[in-house]
């Protein structure tokens, strides 16, 4: 039984990438104003407390070094190492590889070697084991449906001879990994799509895939996310907002429309989406006004009865300490604390 259980309102944010450690959500960029600053920020959200905090990297050595302020960028988690790619730094496109340790709350740029891909934006990026895939993405002169991967363990990039017959360029996409395969929802270029296609990353081949009956609206800048073996994809535009969510079972290749209950967003577009065990987190976006959700797949009695007392307004006097805490975070404004201790471990 899906279930939104608490939406809380906030500071606009938007043009983020995010990453789960732990109990913790690290947001890199994100601020509506952040054009006028030189670095890209670092937000923490605490899942639990629902309070953000900002971190203050650590600079002052000669190999450190923050990443300009930036959009359309992507970002990994790789063990405890944050992998920040790509991005329109005003005015051009970055192609270097900036890692965020998440440990020591460091920058520096990673050393690499190989086929570097060109600079773009609004591409995608998803990781199988100790390797990253980019796909696709804008830059200034044409959209693209390349593959890159860049093997963490050895730091070399390499341009992916791909086999079959490639999707669309596009970008604003979503790929995301099942298995050994990556699920590619199209975003946009000349038009938009909504059919799936497949890559195998161990043959390197875009695989032949059946039509599905019943399709979701072709869209781009929705939230894609993996729960038992299914993508899900989650809002978007393209003319129009959307706040559906769909189901796709990559066994039978089909789509199922889900209807979660309680009050989501009343529309999307490139919300951050991270997924911490059965719920999902969303906020921020070029759509929404900073405002959290989320989005409980098995809502326990526990959470259900905590809902009942917000919906009814019930006396919570009574109710132990804990509890009443607990019901504060999930009613009251974000906040952001000036903090900069490290929770996740």
């Amino acid at each position: 039984m899906f279930h939104w259980t608490i939406h809380l309102e906030g500071e606009h944010r938007e043009n983020q990438a995010a990453v789960v450690v732990g109990h913790e959500i690290y947001c890199f960029g994100g601020d509506r104003y952040q054009r006028e600053r030189d670095h890209i920020e670092v937000h923490v959200l605490n899942t639990v407390s629902l309070c953000w905090r900002k971190v203050t990297p650590r600079t002052g050595e000669p190999h450190l070094e923050v990443p300009s302020w930036r959009e359309g960028h992507t970002a990994v988690l790789i063990e405890y190492t944050v992998y920040l790619w790509g991005g329109c730094t005003n005015p051009s496109y970055c192609n270097v590889l900036y890692a965020f340790d998440v440990d020591a709350h460091r920058w520096f740029k990673a050393h690499v070697s190989g086929t570097v891909p060109e600079g773009r934006r609004n591409h995608s990026a998803c990781v199988l084991g100790q390797v990253m895939f980019i796909h696709g993405g804008l830059t200034w002169t044409e959209c693209l449906n390349d593959i890159y991967k860049l093997d963490t363990s050895t730091m070399v990039w390499t341009s992916i001879n791909t086999r079959g017959t490639p999707p669309p360029a596009s970008w604003r996409h979503s790929a995301t990994i099942i298995g050994t395969k990556m699920f590619v929802f199209w975003g946009r270029w000349c038009q938009y799509h909504n059919t799936i296609r497949v890559f195998d990353t161990e043959t390197n081949l875009w695989v032949n895939t059946p039509s599905a009956q019943l399709l979701p609206e072709g869209r781009c800048g929705h939230s894609a996310f993996t729960y038992n073996g299914e993508l899900y994809i989650f809002g978007g535009w393209n003319s129009q907002t959307f706040n559906d969510m769909w189901k796709f079972n990559p066994e039978t290749f089909s789509w199922k429309k889900v209807e979660p209950k309680g009050k989501g967003p009343s529309f999307t577009c490139r919300m951050c989406c991270c997924m911490l065990g059965d719920r999902i987190i969303l906020f921020g976006g070029d759509n929404t006004p900073g405002d959290l959700y989320v989005l409980d797949f098995i809502p326990s009695l526990k959470t259900l009865c905590k809902l009942a007392v917000i919906q009814y307004g019930l006396d919570q006097s009574g109710l132990p300490h804990n509890i009443r805490w607990e019901l504060a975070a999930m009613t009251s404004k974000q906040q952001l604390t000036a903090t900069n201790k490290r929770l996740h471990k």
